[in-house]
C-alpha cells in the first residue's frame, strides 16, 4: 500500500468517528422500558421492527465505524509525541468493543424472539437466563472500551496539534455513556438513561472535531493526515 493510498484510508477512518456517535446517539435515544416492572412494555419495545432496525444499524454498524475510526485515529496520532500511548488505547478501545459485540448480537436478535414469545403468552420465557459468560463478556468489554477511551482522550489532549477540547470531550463522552449511562442504568433502573445519547452526541462532536482538525488545509503540513514514517 503506498503512503497515498495509506492517507486516504486513515482520512476515511477519521471522517466514520462521528458518524458512529450520530447512529449510536439514534440507537440510544428511545429509552427501553424495564423488563422487570413493566414487562409487557419491555416485550413490545423490543419486538417491534424499529428495535431491530436501531440495533442492525446503530449499534453494529456504528460499532463497526467505531473500530474502523479508532484503527485510523491511533495510526493518525502514531509518530507524534502520544504515540505509544495512542496504540495501546487503540488496541485497548477496539477489544473492547468486538467484546461488546457479543452480547450486543443476542440483544439484537434474541431478545426480539423473547419479547415476541411473552406477547403470545409464553410468561414463563422471561425466565430465560443466559450463561455468566455472556455477563463476563459484557464486563470486560465495557471495562476495556472505558478505559480505551479514556486514554485516547488523554493522547488527543497531549497531541500537540488536535485541540485540546477535543481530548476533554472524548473523556467526559467516555464517563457519561460508559458510567453515567451504561453502569449507571445496570446498577439502577435496569433500563436506557438519557446519559446515553448525551455521552454519544459528545463523542460525534469530538470526533467530528478531529476529522475536520485532520482533513482541513493547513499552512504547517504537521497538521494534515499524513502516513506515518514506516507504515505498509
Amino acid at each position: 500500500m503506498n503512503s497515498q493510498s495509506a492517507t486516504n484510508w486513515i482520512r476515511a477512518g477519521l471522517l466514520a468517528l462521528p458518524v458512529y456517535g450520530l447512529l449510536t446517539v439514534w440507537a440510544t435515544l428511545d429509552p427501553q422500558p424495564d423488563q422487570t416492572t413493566d414487562p409487557e412494555a419491555w416485550a413490545r419495545f423490543v419486538s417491534s421492527d424499529s428495535y431491530l432496525v436501531s440495533h442492525l444499524i446503530g449499534s453494529t454498524g456504528g460499532t463497526i465505524l467505531a473500530v474502523f475510526g479508532i484503527f485510523a485515529l491511533g495510526v493518525y496520532l502514531h509518530g507524534r509525541r502520544p504515540g505509544r500511548l495512542a496504540l495501546a488505547a487503540m488496541v485497548i478501545t477496539v477489544a473492547g468493543h468486538l467484546l461488546l459485540m457479543v452480547p450486543a448480537a443476542i440483544s439484537t436478535f434474541t431478545t426480539p424472539a423473547i419479547g415476541t414469545a411473552y406477547l403470545e403468552g409464553i410468561d414463563g420465557v422471561m425466565q430465560v437466563e443466559f450463561p455468566p459468560a455472556m455477563t463476563a463478556s459484557f464486563m470486560l468489554g465495557l471495562l476495556l472500551a472505558f478505559v480505551g477511551n479514556m486514554l485516547l482522550g488523554v493522547a488527543m489532549w497531549r497531541s500537540g496539534f488536535l485541540p485540546r477540547w477535543t481530548g476533554a470531550l472524548w473523556i467526559a463522552a467516555a464517563l457519561i455513556f460508559y458510567i453515567l449511562g451504561v453502569v449507571l442504568a445496570r446498577a439502577t433502573t435496569g433500563s436506557s438513561l438519557p446519559t446515553q445519547p448525551i455521552g454519544a452526541l459528545l463523542t460525534a462532536v469530538a470526533g467530528g472535531w478531529v476529522a475536520w482538525t485532520a482533513l482541513r488545509p493547513a499552512a504547517s503540513g504537521t497538521q494534515r493526515v499524513q502516513a506515518q514514517p514506516g507504515l505498509p
